[in-house]
């Protein structure tokens, strides 16, 4: 039916290419083809711009121009999604470079090394396409930008830019996710595309293609690396060094075409010349975009500020960084609100224009972006971003550290190891350091990821709070603090001495740390997520063990709350050498103990230990449920700690047997009306019966409301807002009669009184433990976590339950990031961690997610308290 269409109905899309000759048409722009070169209809069966490209054909037309063209092409397989679709990215030059390419690329990369180069060197331009699956325009032009700059014969244009520089087109980030798109946009397709943007084929299912198959936003895994397509394309890019990497997307059908230069905020470790190339390459685009009368828009909404997106990322390495969007069609047509039409061959069309004018502009200015990119790692390198080192304490959260100083080097950035006891800065390290240099290629990137906080421009926060004044949006994108070592949990100060030690490799694994030599006990330490994948693997192959809510001392050792203990006469010899090899393969730190004795605190035998089992989780899916929450947590579940979860589709929630699980997992949403009364009551029954429940965010409104609700918190309105009133007032009844005297006054009549606390961005907060809770074990020093949006919760009254974490007092709450005065004044002592017994169960709720982006490691052993440790402490 759809080839049909495709030949029929969909005909007219051929002539949105605008030209009349088949060559033209293949490549959205007139000229003299190469046969030779295969185009998309003689592989795919379908012109550009006609059908979505799927993964499958998307391949074989890349295998096609690599076969047809050796002497101009090298097709690279870099990664492999977790659905085994492989991700590859095609080098394209002349034949005279591609000759060479491995003189090329070792010159870029003593240059990126912040040493002079040989003259080998050519710039790389990086074009990367279709990061979001459901962003589908940019996969077809990547395949249309590759088939032009091999095809096209006598244009001046492309023979400058094979001639100089290396083009890198990575065509498909996320197959897994244009998989599912692709599959539910065919599976509702009829025998005419629907423009109507309520029609099935632009309305996607849960999840959406948006996303990859832990349902991630791979735009925001770039300094977390949690993603196997995100490493693969972290690698790749380190290899080739480029001067210049464009991320190609897809925004609302109902807008137009946007790239840089970029919004405000800018992040402030840019420089001044990547600012001035930034404007070299808009007008670039914006004389190619005005030669076709086609609209776009620049310094709008798109910022470059923080630095997990692909455009930031790459800027803090030297690269021109840029993201471009394109308005999408969801599909073949669409029809916008202003009452045009806009087509897939739209959306290619432009992708590719953009395209082939950057790639123009870095081939006119080739030994300018070049040398600008080498001056900019040579100045890093010799200190002028910084002296000094930020040293990475390996006392607390040893596991975490490590991992730390380990997605740092992945990313290309220098760490050295000092091992064994160590001082620096007027400091004593007993267990040695990771130090990571400022003066390095990488500097500024080190600065943005590691410095507590990097402070939003002074003219850009007076606007916004002038903004808020008068009740309009802020602008700001996305969070406002990323410090990776708050996140990891783990101490990062800056320290102006240098540094010595020797370079961590990101492959090495986390060495183990075993003490003790008795054979009574193995004691697992409550202290890094590293413990809690160690206990949670042991746990699945049915080693027994016991877990404390309190500390204790044996053998002259301090054992903080949360140890988990394996007592050898409980497991067999093979079970108890397995957990020693677990804990090897884990880098754990185990303690082997003599003697049941202890000199403080409770015994292995009393109350206060009980048996811990693997528990049983399931988690609520589907409609309702917030995709990046529900993936976020299932990724940090599963590949983080080893615990395998169960998803149960919200609608089948209200006939679901929870009997079979431990603990319900709802992430971030708005479940209520999926869940239904029904749904609601077999929840409430889990509780009571025995099970733990999980909420997450904003899906606690769903447990937290009604007459008799799960957990007796309620949300806020804003500060000085009193929204009971508001609700009650009658409608007919006439007014109050008052008189406005001032702007202020008229502002403050204006209010919403039912209005929530303003939007908080993002930033990262402190929070404080009740200490004698057993969901706070491994945080009695607090934590810091990540609070988003505009939920404020009431903290429970001590006769509901416990306010396990809450926010610390406004003077001391901000940990990094920009709050809104009156949030800070309101967040100030209120609950980020509930705990509400109920039956003979226990409902606990978290205000904000602290699996967001899996970026979060610090409050891995929260996650392991609430779903591994809260069914054993129920029973």
């Amino acid at each position: 039916m759809v080839k049909k269409a495709s030949a029929g109905a969909l005909a007219w899309l051929v002539l949105a290419l605008g030209a009349a000759a088949p060559g033209a048409a293949q490549s959205f722009r007139e000229g003299q083809f190469d046969p030779a070169i295969p185009t998309l209809t003689a592989i795919a069966g379908h012109a550009p711009g006609t059908r979505i490209t799927s993964p499958d054909q998307t391949y074989a037309y890349l295998e096609a121009l690599a076969k047809a063209a050796p002497d101009r092409v090298r097709l690279v397989r870099y990664a492999t999604s977790w659905e085994d679709r492989p991700l590859y990215y095609l080098v394209i030059s002349a034949p005279q470079n591609i000759a060479r390419l491995e003189a090329i690329r070792a010159d870029l990369a003593t240059i990126a090394a912040g040493r002079p180069g040989n003259g080998s060197a050519l710039p790389v331009t990086w074009l990367a396409y279709g990061v979001h699956g459901n962003e589908i325009s940019s996969t077809d032009a990547a395949l249309m930008t590759a088939y032009h700059l091999l095809a096209a014969t006598g244009d001046g244009e492309v023979e400058a830019i094979l001639r100089e520089t290396i083009v890198v087109i990575d065509p498909m980030q996320n197959p897994d996710g244009r998989a599912r798109f692709l599959a539910s946009f065919l599976g509702a397709s009829g025998i005419v595309p629907a423009a109507d943007r309520q029609a099935a084929e632009h309305d996607e299912p849960w999840p959406s293609g948006r996303v990859n198959h832990y349902m991630f936003d791979l735009n925001r895994d770039w300094f977390t690396l949690s993603q196997p397509e995100t490493r693969g394309k972290v690698a790749a890019i380190r290899q080739w060094n480029p001067v210049v990497v464009v991320d190609l997307h897809e925004m609302g059908g109902d807008q137009t075409y946007f790239f840089s230069p970029a919004a405000d905020p800018l992040n402030p470790n840019l420089s001044p010349a990547q600012l001035r190339a930034y404007e070299l390459i808009g007008r670039a685009n914006a004389a190619a975009f005005d030669a076709m009368g086609e609209p776009y828009f620049t310094r709008e909404v798109y910022d470059l500020f923080y630095p997990g997106y692909g455009d930031t990322w790459n800027a803090h390495h030297g690269a021109i960084g840029s993201t471009y969007e394109q308005g999408s069609a969801r599909g073949l047509v669409f029809a916008r609100r202003d009452g045009t039409t806009l087509t897939y061959a739209d959306g290619v069309r432009n992708h590719f224009t953009a395209s082939l004018a950057t790639a123009a502009a870095v081939a006119a200015n080739a030994r300018r972006f070049l040398a600008d990119f080498a001056a900019y790692r040579a100045a890093n390198a010799s200190g002028a971003a910084g002296r000094g080192a930020y040293v990475i304490d390996l006392a607390r959260r040893r596991w975490n550290a490590e991992r730390l100083g380990r997605r740092l080097a992945e990313q290309g950035i220098t760490v050295l190891r000092r091992d064994g006891p160590a001082s620096l800065c007027g400091r004593s390290y007993p267990a040695g350091y990771l130090a990571v240099p400022q003066a390095q290629p990488a500097a500024r990137l080190v600065a943005s990821l590691l410095a507590r906080d990097t402070p939003l421009p002074r003219a850009f926060i007076t606007e916004q709070e002038r903004r808020r004044a008068e009740d309009l949006p802020h602008e700001l994108y996305d969070v406002t603090a990323w410090s990776l070592g708050p996140m990891a949990g783990v101490e990062v100060a800056l320290c102006n001495a240098a540094a010595s030690g020797a370079p961590v490799s990101a492959e090495a694994p986390i060495a183990p740390r075993a003490e003790g030599q008795g054979s009574f006990a193995i004691a697992v330490p409550w202290s890094d997520s590293g413990q809690a994948r160690l206990v949670t693997l042991a746990l699945r192959e049915g080693i027994e063990a016991r877990v404390t809510d309190k500390a204790f001392t044996a053998e002259g050792r301090r054992f903080p709350r949360g140890t988990v203990v394996f007592l050898a006469g409980a497991n067999s010899a093979e079970k108890m050498a397995r957990l020693a090899a677990l804990a090897r393969e884990v880098g754990a730190h185990t303690v082997a103990l003599a003697s049941g004795w202890v000199e403080d605190g409770p015994n292995f035998g009393s109350e206060s230990f009980v048996r811990l089992t693997l528990p049983r989780v399931a988690v609520a899916w589907d409609e309702g449920i917030s995709q990046l929450s529900a993936g976020a947590l299932r990724y940090v579940l599963e590949q983080r700690l080893g615990l395998p979860i169960t998803p149960i589709r919200t609608r089948r929630l209200a006939r679901a047997d929870l009997a079979e699980y431990d603990v319900l997992l709802v992430p971030e949403g708005a479940p209520a009306g999926v869940l239904g009364e029904a749904g609601q009551r077999t929840i409430r029954d889990f509780v009571r019966r025995g099970g733990v429940l999980v909420a997450i965010g904003e899906s606690l409104d769903a447990f937290s409301e009604g007459d008799n609700p799960l957990l007796a918190v309620r949300r806020e309105a804003a500060l000085g807002r009193k929204p009971d009133e508001a609700e009650k007032k009658d409608k007919g009844a006439l007014a109050e009669g008052r008189a406005i005297a001032s702007e202020a006054e008229y502002r403050e009549a204006i209010k919403d009184q039912a209005a929530p606390p303003d939007e908080l961005p993002g930033a990262l907060l402190k929070v404080v433990a009740e200490r004698d809770h057993f969901l706070s074990a491994g945080y009695d020093e607090g934590a810091v976590v990540l609070a988003t949006g505009t939920r404020i919760y009431t903290p429970l009254g001590r006769g509901d339950g416990t306010n396990v974490l809450r926010f610390a007092a406004a003077d001391s709450l901000i940990a990094s990031g920009y709050v809104w005065q009156e949030n800070q004044r309101q967040l100030a002592f209120k609950p980020y961690l509930m705990a509400q017994p109920q039956g003979r169960g226990l409902v606990i709720g978290f205000a904000h997610d602290p699996s967001t982006r899996a970026y979060l490691e610090g409050l891995d052993l929260l996650l392991a308290n609430a779903l591994l440790v809260a069914p054993a402490r129920v029973r």
